[in-house]
């Protein structure tokens, strides 16, 4: 879901050289007691972010003389699950989907930590209820969290100046009304600064999924017993209607030009780093990329606006983030916990990662760590992530695959071409009932 477009190019570049990453020694590994050489982590940070990664293990590798680890960047969930799949697995792996989750648990591509938390006393309400959550599926905890992704507000200062606004807007009336007054457009009429760019599939924050959206509205996926209830609950109308109101406003295939000619999401040339957006609702790691490519840039952060009706859900928001785990068929799977427990529960390891990539830290006490260096823009995303109205989207048996239908179904919708509402709505729901139904029966997902 986040930071689908990075590292693309890398992980093809890296692809022929996968086998070599994962090689290891032939030493008998872990319940023998024999030393083992290497264990390799596959995870899907690139650049930057990967060097970030690096210097966390390089302090690991420092304090365990019995073994060596080799990360591997620019991996993707398709990639773990065709190696889990072949047989042939990292010791250790990681996945930006928490969605998936669910199809990694139920399935038993992942282990389950259970036994390795037990035996080294290590209690899950070190982390908070959302990371909790995201890392199981039916009391199986097949994950540990490794970093949060928290989705705020982020508005130009200096735009927001010229138009006479003094502050971010908290209703989704306001954003509206903020949005018409920000755009500037060019003599032909297409758009030359978008105020807000309402567009699904517009970059992060505007997930084809509505994932982003959903909290902000209140919206409610299933009942209790795991049924969905888009078509029933009203605020997945209301939040549709609001959001292709405000494409029509734009015009759909103005906004398809402005979005055909902006930038790829992480190069430096994003449309709200050079000033062809004016608001957008992205993740607290944009933090990191504005002060590495536009340090000068003036802007703010803030919650995401909210349904004019639910102001008790401001200041919270999307909450999602990196999992990490050991696939089944691993051979080192003492080494493997090993390193998985120092990634996610040791505070200074998650906050020195914090400070590289700026992702929220994800125990209780790293939130609070000496070693964190939090500025204004980041502090923002500390405290969504805390707020107790900050959800995820549900982990299913079929991992993230009924955010797929509701994809294809708001795609078509902001088109124009979903027909009735209410009747596309229901529609939906029985899909999802029916994918999770047939998700139900397990098998590597």
């Amino acid at each position: 879901m986040r930071r689908v477009g990075i590292g693309l190019l890398v992980a093809l570049v890296l692809g022929a050289a996968l086998v070599a990453a994962t090689a290891r020694s032939s030493a008998t590994a872990g319940t023998s007691g024999a030393k083992v050489d290497n264990i390799t982590i596959w995870v899907g940070w690139s650049a930057a972010e990967l060097k970030a990664f690096k210097g966390v293990v390089a302090e690991y590798d420092s304090k365990h003389s019995d073994v060596t680890v080799k990360v591997v960047g620019g991996i993707n969930d398709d990639k773990i699950t065709a190696a889990i799949r072949s047989g042939k697995v990292p010791d250790v792996v990681s996945s930006f989907t928490s969605a998936n989750v669910g199809s990694y648990c139920n399935s038993g591509a992942w282990i389950d930590l259970k036994p390795f938390l037990s035996k080294d006393k290590i209690d899950v309400n070190m982390f908070p209820k959302t990371s909790q959550y995201y890392t199981q599926y039916k009391g199986k905890r097949c994950a540990l969290p490794l970093l949060a992704d928290v989705y705020g507000f982020y508005y130009n200062k200096a735009m927001f100046k010229a138009a006479g606004l003094t502050s971010p807007p908290k209703t989704m009336s306001q954003l509206t009304s903020y949005a018409k007054k920000l755009t500037k457009k060019n003599s032909d009429g297409s758009i030359k600064v978008a105020g807000y760019n309402p567009f699904l599939g517009f970059y992060a924050g505007n997930a084809p999924d509505l994932s982003a959206y959903a909290p902000l509205f209140g919206a409610k996926y299933v009942d209790g017993s795991g049924k969905s209830v888009i078509s029933k609950d009203p605020a997945w109308s209301k939040m549709l209607t609001w959001q292709k109101s405000l494409v029509d406003w734009y015009g759909y295939k103005k906004l398809q030009k402005f979005n055909a000619g902006a930038a790829d999401e992480f190069s430096a040339s994003h449309a709200f780093e050079i000033g062809k957006l004016a608001m957008m609702i992205d993740g607290e790691w944009r933090v990191a990329f504005i002060g590495r490519e536009h340090p000068s840039l003036d802007y703010g952060t803030a919650p995401a606006p909210v349904d004019d009706a639910h102001p008790e859900l401001y200041g919270a928001g999307y909450v999602n983030g990196t999992i990490i785990g050991i696939p089944k068929g691993v051979k080192h799977k003492d080494q493997a916990w090993a390193l998985v427990k120092y990634l996610t529960t040791d505070s200074h390891a998650l906050a020195i990662f914090s400070n590289g990539v700026r992702n929220v830290p994800t125990t209780k006490a790293s939130l609070t760590s000496p070693d964190i260096k939090p500025d204004a823009h980041f502090k923002t995303f500390l405290k969504i992530f805390a707020n107790p109205k900050s959800t995820t989207t549900p982990i299913t048996a079929a991992g993230n695959a009924y955010g797929s239908l509701i994809q294809a179904f708001a795609v078509k919708w902001q088109a124009g071409h979903a027909g009735d509402l209410a009747k596309g709505l229901q529609k939906l729901d029985k899909q999802i009932d029916a994918q999770l139904k047939q998700a139900q029966a397990g098998g590597v997902p």
